[in-house]
């Protein structure tokens, strides 16, 4: 499994770990022994000397298991930290190279459930194999193995309840495993609804939805529990049917044993070891619940992790891409693109064929859902085509590296996502090394510098999660400062200048033209549109007309209804009487 060769940089650190465990094994395993020693050569024989001795030796491999102990936990826990943190990055960057496919596997809740919980549960899990669980089942062994060397009539009765139990607690292991993944499950569930429930608050405050979240959030919460409840009470009913059956064997032991030593075919200290050995034995089996419960959680995180990070990303560029970084111009052309959603049926772009000029403008218009954004998504190869090809200066995007294209490549999003941190490291998010002049030229064009000028501390101002203490037309213009500050050769604005109030926006698209990028706006404003070299007009995924403002006006009914609904009647006549 993926998540066990993380393991291998600390290979040397988990065999002193080991080494360490078994030095306090030994010892455990041994003092039985010397206690029979102490007990039949010094005091049934009245011997002072043999007792200092063997109890001085007791005493110093104590202190040994004692330095072992306190050592194991510290390679311990350098190991199991070290392993989370290496699962924890693994986890993120394998989620960073996800295509929009790929996320649709796996819900956000269950990634942050993966990348929290179920790595938490896996790094306690090493911690305590390294500490614990690795030492319970040698003791088991080995104290069965120290009872045969001892007393082998004795020893039998351990023989034969071990093994049973044994098999016993496997069976327990593999039934909790399938348990505790469907708890894992259904905590992603109570995440999922809490992650909703926190990201619309306004808006269940606001239609006085709180009891109804309150249900729905019970109801994924109680199945949680109860869940948990049954899973537990699996493992906990373990612990009581280990007990019995040890203790039936150790009644056994003593019964026989005392027979033994009465008929004078056996010696008091054999007989007080077997007992030793059968009562650690015991009292290992009792924390037996507890490990099976560890392990059965670690098997279902460890399954849950190692989905994420099998998973084949599909987006990645073949053998033959082009290696070298190109100096794009940014003319793009669509070949006879078509294209559905993953697990969809549905065709949502058909057979879209247009050419945008390096420097051009050009506007996108359509109703919602005629494909606008899929369009855009496209181009920076968030989603591969079905059908055609897309070039960017006469090659295909399939071809070039991911990187290369994408940071070729200014998009500004339909909704403004900005970042906790300050106004600058919002700006320079989109450009690591970006100067303190770039910033402010892409401040000043995106029409959002003045409003940085009133803020408390201008660029270094903090911005609350998602950008909450922003206005939304703030918001969208930090987000293209964002992509101007990269001097990007393609910028896609999808419908990011909804916000803004036309003289705003028409300052914006008035700098926009100074930068040599071949800019796409999805746009639902004629004004907007009207500034562009070149329109495309899509309905339900076709490419319905493209050309300027005055011929669509002229020879496209839909536009002529845009134009109308936003202008009036009158208006409508008096440009095509102009026209």
């Amino acid at each position: 499994m993926k998540v066990i060769s993380i393991l291998k940089p600390y290979r040397v650190q988990i065999a002193v770990a080991l080494f360490l465990m078994l030095v306090e094994l030994a010892v455990e395993l041994l003092q039985p022994l010397l206690i029979a020693r102490i007990i039949d050569n010094g005091i049934m024989k009245k011997d002072l000397g043999v007792v200092m001795v063997w109890g001085g030796v007791m005493i110093g491999l104590s202190l040994c298991a004692f330095a072992a102990g306190v050592s194991n936990s510290f390679y311990a826990s350098h190991v199991s930290q070290n392993y989370g943190y290496n699962l924890r990055k693994e986890l993120f960057t394998k989620i960073q190279a996800f295509s929009f496919e790929n996320f649709n596997q796996f819900p956000a809740t269950s990634l942050i459930t993966r990348m929290t919980n179920d790595v938490t549960q896996m790094q306690n899990t090493v911690f305590m194999s390294l500490r614990v669980m690795l030492r319970a089942p040698l003791l088991i062994i080995g104290g069965l193995v120290m009872s045969f060397i001892i007393d082998a009539r004795l020893a039998i009765f351990i023989a034969v309840a071990v093994p049973v139990l044994f098999v016993f607690l496997m069976w327990v292991m593999k039934k909790g495993g399938a348990l505790f993944k469907s708890v894992q499950e259904n905590l992603d569930r109570v995440n999922g609804v809490m992650r909703e429930n926190l990201s619309g608050i306004r808006i269940i405050k606001a239609f006085l939805r709180s009891r109804h979240e309150v249900k729905r959030f019970t109801e994924a919460n109680r199945k949680l529990k109860s869940n948990t409840a049954f899973a537990l009470r699996l493992m906990e009913s373990t612990n009581p049917i280990l007990l019995l059956v040890m203790n039936i064997a150790i009644l056994c032991v003593l019964w026989f044993g005392s027979v033994q030593v009465n008929t004078g075919g056996g010696k008091i200290g054999d007989l007080v070891a077997v007992i030793n050995y059968s009562t650690r034995i015991t009292s290992t089996f009792s924390i037996f619940s507890w490990i099976i419960m560890a392990f059965s959680r670690a098997k279902a995180s460890g399954s849950r992790i190692s989905d994420v990070l099998n998973t084949e990303v599909d987006l990645v560029a073949p053998v033959d891409s082009v290696i070298t970084r190109p100096d794009f111009k940014g003319e793009i052309e669509f070949q006879g693109v078509s294209f559905h959603y993953p697990g969809t049926k549905k065709q949502v772009l058909k057979d879209i064929s247009f050419k945008a000029e390096p420097g051009e403008t050009v506007a996108v218009m359509g109703a919602t859902g005629s494909g606008k954004s899929s369009l855009f998504q496209l181009i920076p190869r968030l989603y591969d085509v079905d059908e055609g090809k897309i070039l960017l200066d006469g090659m295909d995007i399939s071809r070039l590296k991911l990187e290369h294209l994408r940071n070729a490549i200014g998009l500004v999003p339909q909704e403004a996502l900005l970042f906790t941190g300050t106004v600058k490291e919002n700006i320079t998010w989109g450009k690591e090394n970006a100067t303190e002049e770039e910033i402010k030229i892409s401040a000043e064009n995106s029409q959002i510098a003045e409003t940085i000028a009133s803020l408390p501390k201008q660029y270094e101002t903090r911005i609350g999660q998602k950008g909450v203490n922003l206005s939304g037309g703030q918001k969208q213009r930090l987000s293209i400062a964002r992509a101007l500050v990269r001097k990007p050769k393609i910028l896609l604005l999808d419908d990011s200048t909804s916000a803004l109030d036309l003289k705003t926006e028409g300052k914006l698209l008035g700098a926009l033209k100074h930068y040599p990028s071949t800019i796409l706006i999805i746009t639902q404003k004629i004004a907007t549109a009207m500034e562009a070299d070149k329109i495309l007009l899509i309905e339900n995924g076709m490419l319905l007309m493209e050309g300027k403002h005055e011929d669509l006006l002229l020879r496209s009914s839909l536009y002529q209804q845009i134009f109308q609904s936003q202008f009036g009647e009158e208006s409508l006549k008096h440009a095509k009487g102009f026209e």
